[in-house]
């Protein structure tokens, strides 16, 4: 089956997932009901609800849904669809007292039922979930611990939601609609365990060994793990892996990473990380020898995606040349005697990570590098700047629209690249980005 296809299909059961449960509630016997408004508020709060449990779904890294768009795409439609679920969950507690002012006591835990009290505590927890979603720099809240938090306040938010269905039992008094709703309730406990417990407890099971931690230009550093005890695992290059270290998979202080090294290699990995934000800020200071974890494969930014295009245009922003590298390493490997671009953007020639290898790549593939300097020194010869479209078409090759593009650095920089290349004669269905910033 396609990846189109694939992903349709994906779309279709998210769908379902969503709306089955309301077409349900709504199919045989129904309450009377107090009216029209008062009926679509409750819609509203099982939509709401059912969004808010496949929100779970969505975040649980399940690599046959996941691999026709790419978890980056997943994780932005994750970010956005949270929002969504939040206005139609605050929606329908703020229907219920427009059309009956009276019902604004429910709100007061002093004068309101317990399951009352649960739907105000679910719609609470929702709240901080997305205010420390959107705004967690602001707030200075670092990824790790914001990762526990975010999880902890999740599922409560979902808990209390599912207290509340219960206890309420409005359109769900018969036997076989709460069994429905039960089964749902058991299935997300499952989800869960599985995220936090049986997942963890496999990778611990495979562990990796630290084999080497060298320096590179630009404050980065090449990580070389080996799996211990186990074959490691096969994966498409440019693909990328979530990297513990110095901490069990238990402790969710795991961070995604690009693979740099050759797909066609075995056993070893190796992961280039510049040194950026609170993790990153201390990865100088591993040592050989340390356990590391490695949960993996995932992503869908590869060439062998496309493996009948008659070239590659890699464009790199700083550390995005990571998985560039990955795949530039894998063609070379395998032989590849088509004609490539790499158009790599950095701020100044000393600062430019993996410099020497490129050069050295050149002798293996039909290669042609263009580097791009911000901060270039006086005497520099080369393009300086920034990628933009005049750029582009003094190095595109002369069939760039059938030549595939990735795209990988700063989101800023894939917008204005991802604008240019188009703007360049590049179609959209041939250019592809690796988002960095999941979260």
């Amino acid at each position: 089956m396609s990846y189109f296809l694939r992903g349709a299909l994906w779309i279709g059961v998210y769908l379902g997932l969503v709306f089955a449960p309301l077409f349900v509630l709504l199919a045989g016997p129904t309450p009377a009901g107090a009216g029209f408004w008062w009926d679509f508020s409750i819609a509203l709060g099982f939509a709401a609800l059912a969004m808010m449990l496949v929100q779970f779904v969505l975040t649980a890294r399940f690599r046959r849904a996941t691999a026709p768009y790419g978890i980056d795409i997943i994780y932005y439609f994750h970010r956005y669809l949270a929002v969504v679920g939040f206005v139609l969950l605050v929606a329908h507690p703020l229907i219920l007292i427009w059309d009956n002012p009276a019902m604004v006591d429910l709100l007061d835990p002093r004068f309101a039922p317990w399951y009352m009290t649960a739907g105000t505590l679910s719609l609470v927890a929702a709240a901080v979930v997305i205010a420390t979603s959107l705004w967690r720099k602001p707030l200075r809240m670092s990824y790790d611990f914001w990762r526990v938090f975010h999880s902890a306040i999740a599922v409560a938010a979902v808990g209390f939601g599912l207290l509340h269905l219960h206890g309420v039992g409005y359109y769900t008094a018969t036997p076989g609609k709460r069994a429905l709703w039960l089964a749902i309730t058991a299935s997300w406990l499952w989800l869960v365990l599985h995220m936090r417990v049986l997942r963890p407890w496999q990778l611990l099971r495979r562990p990796w060994r630290v084999t080497e931690v060298r320096p590179e230009r630009g404050n980065a550093w090449t990580v070389t793990v080996e799996p211990e005890g186990h074959g490691g695992f096969r994966f498409e290059p440019g693909q990328f892996a979530w990297l513990t270290l110095r901490a069990s998979p238990f402790a969710m202080k795991e961070h995604p990473f690009s693979i740099a090294s050759s797909s066609e290699e075995r056993g070893s990995l190796r992961f280039t990380i510049k040194e950026l934000g609170d993790f990153t800020r201390t990865i100088g200071t591993v040592r050989p020898g340390e356990t590391a974890y490695v949960d993996a494969p995932y992503g869908a930014f590869s060439i062998d995606r496309t493996p009948e295009a008659p070239g590659y245009v890699f464009i790199a922003g700083g550390i995005g040349i990571a998985p560039m590298i990955c795949m530039l390493r894998t063609l070379a490997d395998r032989g590849d005697e088509r004609p490539h671009l790499l158009i790599y953007a950095t701020s100044t020639w000393e600062r430019t990570a993996l410099r020497e290898e490129l050069e050295e790549l050149k002798n293996r593939l039909s290669l042609r590098v263009v580097h791009v300097l911000e901060e270039p020194t006086p005497d520099w010869q080369g393009e300086r700047g920034r990628v933009t479209l005049e750029l582009l078409e003094r190095h595109l090759p002369a069939d760039r629209a059938r030549h595939e593009v990735f795209i990988c650095g700063p989101t800023p920089m894939i917008d204005a690249v991802e604008k240019a290349l188009y703007a360049a004669g590049v179609p959209m269905t041939r250019s592809h980005s690796e988002l960095f910033d999941l979260v």
